[in-house]
């Protein structure tokens, strides 16, 4: 992606962010944290498997309205959607209006409740893919990252299991880099020395 915004203080940053303001804060606030919290792990779930197809940077701008459109991310709250209402949502240009992802969205709610029973939370669950602990990946350059790992592939093939749509190896890998069991910033991008 070219550098199109400009960022004022001269910080070094992992390229793919310097897209727009949001964007760039995304990347300093978020990307890579470490999330230990269930709320978190299912706005990403939503989020990324939305993303299916799409470039972050656009869901990114309609985050939002996802926020709006999906009761807070509230995953119990989420799991009871009518059908009418994904016939609202289809209609609703916040967010992307796909009947597939709406509905993997309402069905992703339901297995992330069944998680939850079975390891006490998800946040238990998909932590033990990376041994309870972020794995410290050392990038010097953007051309060495992956689009999965063993650890997205083994969790992919587990949730699918587990009735979980939309959420493939590079979808789940995307979610374990944004919240923080894989640690991607470039070295030279002074996130990596703070997540």
């Amino acid at each position: 992606m070219k550098n199109t915004f400009q960022v004022s203080d001269h910080k070094t940053r992992c390229p793919w962010c310097l897209g727009f303001e949001e964007y760039v804060n995304y990347h300093d606030t978020e990307w890579g944290v470490p999330v230990w919290d269930d709320h978190v792990h299912f706005e990403f779930l939503i989020l990324e498997s939305a993303q299916a197809g799409l470039s972050w940077a656009t869901i990114l701008k309609k985050r939002e309205g996802y926020r709006k459109a999906f009761a807070d991310f509230d995953y119990k709250v989420v799991a009871e959607f009518p059908e009418s209402y994904v016939q609202e949502l289809l209609q609703d240009p916040s967010i992307i209006r796909n009947v597939l992802k709406i509905r993997a969205a309402i069905n992703n709610a339901k297995c992330f409740m069944k998680v939850q029973e079975e390891f006490g939370s998800f946040s238990n669950y998909i932590w033990g893919f990376v041994g309870g602990k972020p794995i410290q990946n050392r990038l010097s350059s953007m051309s060495q990252s992956q689009a999965t790992t063993k650890e997205s592939d083994l969790l992919a093939k587990d949730l699918k299991k587990r009735g979980f749509k939309f959420l493939g190896s590079t979808t789940v890998y995307a979610h374990m880099q944004a919240t923080g069991l894989f640690n991607d910033h470039l070295e030279s991008c002074f996130r990596f020395g703070e997540v």
